[in-house]
């Protein structure tokens, strides 16, 4: 089995991608909120006060949402293709590719927002993503199963540690 680390790197991207974007979210949103005075109160409709923000700001907020949707399943892939030692160039070009792309449609959404190009930029990703995905279904059905690989690996470490011993 390869290495899976380098399979890992795209998915730690995007999650720190997430977390500037939760920063972003907060770093415009709390300002608007002490700027327009909005008294914050729980038993309203959910996102109701915050509709009442300006947009430029809701944008970033929106994006955030959004990076807990598809992304999911790109987590999901990415982190089987990881456990089925798939590190080839073109998993890993097109997990790169995946993250780019959502990086830039977050960049996208949260200062411009024109949704012609922002559909693009999601249609050009859900593609690539789905390319992920095709692969990641050709590994499993040409894998063995899992537990095999885990009790060769097992193995293979034991026999490792026996001989530095």
């Amino acid at each position: 089995m390869n290495n899976p680390q380098p399979m890992l790197a795209p998915v730690i991207a995007l999650v720190a991608w997430t977390a500037v974007m939760w920063g972003w979210m907060y770093a415009t949103r709390i300002p608007a909120i002490l700027r327009l005075r909005i008294r914050l109160d729980g038993n309203l409709p959910r996102g109701e006060q915050m509709a009442t923000l300006p947009p430029r700001v809701r944008w970033k907020a929106d994006n955030y949402n959004h990076l807990f949707e598809q992304p999911l399943l790109f987590y999901a892939t990415a982190l089987s293709l990881a456990l089925l030692g798939d590190a080839s160039a073109a998993s890993l070009a097109l997990a790169w590719g995946y993250v780019a792309l959502r990086i830039v449609h977050s960049l996208w959404q949260a200062l411009v927002n024109r949704i012609p190009v922002r559909f693009a930029l999601f249609l050009l990703s859900s593609l690539v993503l789905f390319a992920l995905v095709a692969r990641a279904a050709l590994r499993t059905l040409a894998s063995p199963p899992i537990q095999a690989n885990l009790v060769t690996q097992s193995q293979a470490l034991r026999q490792g540690l026996s001989a530095v011993g």
